[in-house]
C-alpha cells in the first residue's frame, strides 16, 4: 500500500483514538453515577450493536429506568459521551432564572433536532441528552450538580457542567453561560424513547 493510500486510513484512526480518549476522560472525571455501561449490561450486551455497526453510526439502545432523579449517566454513540440526566422538579423549576446569564438562552445557534424546543432542551422535562464534549475544544465537562459550589459563583450555581480544561460552564439543560470561551450550547444528539424505559440515540424522534 502507498503512503498516499495509507494516509487517510491513518488519519481516521487517529481521530478515532482521540475521540476515544475524549469518550473515557468524560466517562471518568466527576459524573457522580456509575457509567451507563455498568448500569445496563444486561440491556446493552443483548441490544447494542456490533463496534463496526456503531461507529458507522448505527443507533444505541439504553436502559434508563434505573436512574434516580438527579442523577446522571453516560452512553457510548459514534464513538462520542452523550450524558443522560435525570433531572429532579427543582432542577428543571429553576431552569427559566437562569436565562439573563446565559449566552443562548433560547438555543437558536445550538446543535439540536428541530423538535428540541425550549430552555429545557428535551422530548421529556426529566431527561437531559446532550454529547458531553464541550463546544469550545472538545474536552469533557464535568458534572457538578451541587448547588451553591464556592467554586463556580457560589449562591448564582444552580448545578450544571464545567469544563476544567478553559472554565467553560453550562446549566443542566447544556446552555453555555455568558464570559466563559464556548461559543454555544452543548450539542443535542437524534434520540427517541421507546415506550417509558427505553432511549435510542441516533433516531429522530419524528421517525422513531
Amino acid at each position: 500500500m502507498s503512503e498516499a493510500e495509507a494516509s487517510p486510513a491513518a488519519e481516521q484512526e487517529r481521530a478515532s483514538d482521540q475521540t476515544r480518549r475524549r469518550f473515557l476522560t468524560a466517562a471518568t472525571t466527576g459524573v457522580s453515577a456509575v457509567g451507563m455501561v455498568g448500569v445496563a449490561v444486561p440491556f446493552m450486551a443483548s441490544w447494542n450493536p456490533s463496534e463496526k455497526a456503531k461507529a458507522a453510526g448505527a443507533p444505541v439502545k439504553a436502559d434508563i429506568s434505573k436512574i434516580e432523579p438527579g442523577q446522571m449517566v453516560v452512553v457510548e454513540w459514534r464513538g462520542k459521551p452523550v450524558y443522560v440526566l435525570r433531572r429532579t422538579a427543582g432542577q428543571v423549576a429553576d431552569l427559566p432564572s437562569l436565562d439573563g446569564d446565559l449566552k443562548d438562552p433560547n438555543s437558536n445557534g445550538a446543535d439540536q433536532p428541530e423538535y428540541i424546543q425550549g430552555s429545557l432542551r428535551s422530548l421529556n422535562d426529566e431527561y437531559l441528552v446532550v454529547v458531553g464534549l464541550c463546544t469550545h475544544l472538545g474536552c469533557a465537562p464535568k458534572f457538578r450538580p451541587e448547588v451553591g459550589a464556592a467554586d463556580l459563583g457560589g449562591d448564582e450555581w444552580l448545578g450544571g457542567f464545567f469544563c476544567p480544561c478553559h472554565g467553560s460552564k453550562f446549566d443542566l439543560a447544556g446552555r453555555v453561560y455568558k464570559g466563559v470561551p464556548a461559543s454555544a450550547n452543548l450539542a443535542v444528539p437524534p434520540y427517541s424513547f421507546e415506550g417509558d424505559n427505553v432511549l435510542v440515540i441516533g433516531v429522530d424522534s419524528e421517525v422513531a
